[in-house]
């Protein structure tokens, strides 16, 4: 196991190597410039010369990026133009937010997931299993910002049940800071009030970004349950007398996890990356929103450090889901 992780996280290297060189042509070839746009309409020749001496923009585009990524092995993330804040704790404060969300999110997913693909394969080819289909299939076909602005006319502006968008009502003592995780800090401060208004905050974004999990799960556990059910030893142990419910619960969710717990490993580092459009709609301080904005003022060291820091969330993610995968079915070995 030991040698498995030292390759993966050898592999590591390259991956964000190319990762980086993609990231820093693409910023550097879009139309437009962002020491412009920083500096305003009405700044002067001189003013932009300073800037872009001052983000080193005035050197050649190859010594710019070994700049850069020297800074980074030192643990420097840059500034950005538009704000003049580091990168990265920017990162950290907007990270711990989507971290939340996805949390959040998954646990909402496999909640509602679960059930329904169970349910799907128990009763199939019958009513519970089209409706169990009908809510994968839409979860998945319906734009998730349409959802999201849907939900925020209905249940925040007209029935005044959750809030329109944001993390927390600014007009609340924000809770002490531990984790970067609000609901969380909120139980270890014993802060019940904070708690609550976060949950209310977060129930429309988390359960937008949810739907793809919902969908993805009841599709691949409901396809993977009735593959199983067919196998020989759930034949024998229905020979033997025991309990549909055991059968369900011991025999076929244990085998039938295995790929699961592949595709949730895929599904939480997808999530991680940050929800640009979710995140946008409702205002979430999240690391898709913190990127997004930056593209859209080409704001180059905070795009580059979201797309860096991403990779490396992704990479961690898949390493971890490769381990349970392991794990669950040691037939599979770290070869």
């Amino acid at each position: 196991m030991l040698r498995f992780i030292g390759r993966r996280l050898l592999l590591i290297i390259p991956v964000l190597i190319g990762l980086s060189l993609i990231t820093f042509t693409v910023s550097r070839i879009v139309p437009g410039d962002p020491v412009k746009l920083a500096a305003g309409s009405q700044a002067r020749p001189e003013q932009i010369l300073k800037l872009q001496e001052e983000f080193g923009l005035d050197r050649p585009l190859p010594e710019q990026y070994l700049r850069y990524m020297g800074g980074l092995l030192q643990g420097n993330w840059g500034y950005s133009i538009s704000t003049k804040r580091a990168v990265g704790p920017d990162l950290i404060t907007y990270f711990t937010a989507t971290l939340e969300l996805t949390l959040v999110s998954t646990f909402l997913g496999l909640l509602i997931g679960i059930p329904l693909a169970i349910t799907s394969a128990r009763w199939r080819d019958r009513w519970p299993d089209h409706f169990s289909r009908f809510i994968s299939i839409g979860a998945i076909s319906v734009p998730v910002f349409w959802i999201a602005i849907i939900l925020q006319i209905v249940l925040a502006q007209n029935l005044r049940l959750l809030p329109v968008s944001g993390r927390f009502d600014p007009r609340t003592t924000y809770p002490t800071v531990y984790t970067g995780i609000l609901l969380l800090d909120s139980i270890i401060a014993g802060n019940w009030q904070a708690f609550g208004i976060g949950l209310r905050y977060i129930l429309i974004p988390a359960f937008c970004q949810s739907l793809l999990v919902i969908a993805l799960i009841t599709r691949q556990l409901r396809g993977d349950l009735l593959d199983i059910v067919r196998k020989d030893f759930v034949l024998v142990a229905r020979a033997n007398g025991i309990p549909e419910r055991m059968i369900w619960t011991r025999y076929l969710m244990k085998n039938a996890l295995i790929a699961t717990i592949s595709m949730l490993g895929f599904l939480i580092g997808f999530q991680l990356g940050g929800a640009p459009l979710i995140e946008y709609v409702l205002d979430w301080p999240g690391i898709g929103q913190y990127a997004l904005k930056a593209a859209l003022q080409l704001d180059f060291q905070p795009i580059m450090g979201s797309t860096l820091f991403i990779g490396c969330i992704v990479v961690a993610i898949n390493l971890i889901t490769d381990l349970i995968y392991r794990l669950v079915d040691p037939r599979i070995g770290f070869s």
